[in-house]
């Protein structure tokens, strides 16, 4: 039966980061629109940057959804000195991580010629790439700030700071892409100062509220204490955060993959794939941020040993997922003509992202419920299997299917997004009966 009770409360608590995440996603769709309004190849060498800079951004940014389910599950103990000892280890360690990454891609910029893309686009990625890389560097700080927030209860105070960016990021891109106001023209670089930029202005402000904010006296009573490296804690992030940032990177690879094998199919169709997977990406914020709310709420039942209220929790949440998955792929299908004409106005490239949008539409249930599956087990603190079977559903499945589909059977683009909707599908079911067994389990 409906618990509209219990889907109340996950919304209650998920919206703001909803609108936190889309606010997010909305930079870099800021930067696909704003240069694409310039050249198609700007378009693809934005795209290209985008799918190689997923799998390290994912990597740190996954790592840090391992805080917010520990915080919840403290407070479900009666523990308010552990959440912000457990948000300093993190955060640590991710910032240690994001560096790394961030010289890695300095280091090795030369690294955007060596994929088969056309020179064009490799030509205008190579600066874009490497401002790109520093921003993951407050990126993944930011998030490890967020989802201590986020598993306080505290959903709010990211979400304002997020969408707060938004203008400011939209004036420094204007500046730098198009030489306005004194500032020279840069393009697609420019796009990437402006994301830097923001990254490092959003941070400054989460870390200036966690620290100083009357909202947050309760978490910060015992500074000297909680502010040091503890062993256990730092287990705890790395016992949860690998496997989760080993699963979003498994799904996002696998878009990042396909996006680069689009650019051997020609950078009409790589923009298409853009375009296409922009839009996708914003819905799918919608559903990591249910999901992040639902692994919040079974967390902090974890955390009481409530297993009733996990089952509750659980089912409802899969089954919004179902209803949402279903208004998108409505959206999908009504806007396909129109949707593309906000990131590029070439007719050929408008007539293959119309046709990918009905397959976006095809997989948007799968999605949903394969996102929310990976974040109600991570409530539960069981990430090992569920990293394996994502593993299988994209890498051993979808990815394969994909490339035999584009170009040995030359259905070209098509191919590679069938390949997509075969690994969303089965990492949904996949994990959906993981979930089931699971709670069953423990009754």
């Amino acid at each position: 039966m409906l618990n509209l009770e219990e889907i109340r409360k996950t919304l209650s608590l998920g919206w703001p980061i909803i609108l936190g995440n889309l606010s997010q996603m909305i930079l870099g769709i800021i930067d696909s629109a704003m240069v694409g309004a310039i050249h198609s190849s700007q378009l693809a060498a934005a795209s290209f940057v985008n799918n190689l800079i997923a799998l390290p951004l994912i990597l740190c940014t996954g790592m840090a959804t391992a805080i917010s389910p520990l915080v919840a599950a403290a407070l479900g103990q009666n523990n308010n000195d552990h959440p912000l000892r457990i948000f300093f280890n993190g955060a640590s360690i991710i910032g240690f991580i994001a560096l790394m990454m961030a010289l890695g891609i300095y280091w090795g910029n030369n690294l955007v010629y060596h994929f088969g893309q056309d020179k064009i686009v490799a030509d205008l990625a190579r600066p874009y790439f490497v401002w790109i890389g520093w921003s993951i560097i407050p990126m993944a700080l930011f998030m490890s700030a967020k989802q201590f927030a986020d598993g306080l209860g505290k959903t709010r105070i990211p979400m304002y700071l997020s969408l707060m960016v938004i203008p400011l990021n939209i004036l420094i891109n204007y500046a730098f892409i198009f030489g306005k106001w004194g500032a020279p023209r840069m393009e697609l670089e420019g796009a990437g100062v402006g994301t830097l930029v923001s990254r490092l202005i959003i941070l400054i402000g989460i870390l200036l509220v966690i620290f100083k904010h009357p909202q947050f006296a309760l978490y910060r009573q015992h500074l000297a204490n909680q502010l040091t490296f503890k062993t256990e804690r730092l287990r705890d992030i790395i016992r949860i955060g690998i496997p989760s940032s080993l699963q979003y990177s498994m799904e996002s690879g696998a878009f990042a993959v396909s996006g680069v094998m689009a650019g051997w199919l020609g950078y009409i169709q790589q923009a298409a794939h853009q375009i296409a997977i922009n839009v996708s990406a914003l819905t799918f914020m919608v559903s990591i941020g249910i999901s992040a709310a639902g692994s919040i709420r079974i967390a902090y039942a974890y955390g009481k040993n409530d297993w009733k209220r996990v089952r509750s929790i659980g089912k409802t949440t899969l089954l919004l997922s179902v209803i949402y998955g279903l208004l998108c792929a409505a959206f999908f299908i009504l806007g396909r003509n129109q949707l593309p004409l906000i990131f590029n106005k070439e007719a050929p490239v408008i007539e293959y992202a119309a046709i990918l949008l009905i397959m976006a539409a095809i997989f948007q249930i799968s999605d949903s419920v394969q996102a929310i599956g990976v974040g109600l087990l991570r409530g539960l603190q069981d990430v090992r299997i569920p990293t394996l079977l994502v593993f299988i559903a994209y890498w051993v499945i979808g990815i394969p299917l994909g490339y035999r589909l584009a170009f040995h059977y030359n259905w070209e683009i098509k191919g590679l997004w069938t390949g997509l909707i075969v690994g969303l599908s089965v990492s949904a079911l996949l994990l959906s009966l993981r979930f089931i067994k699971t709670s069953r389990s423990k009754s």
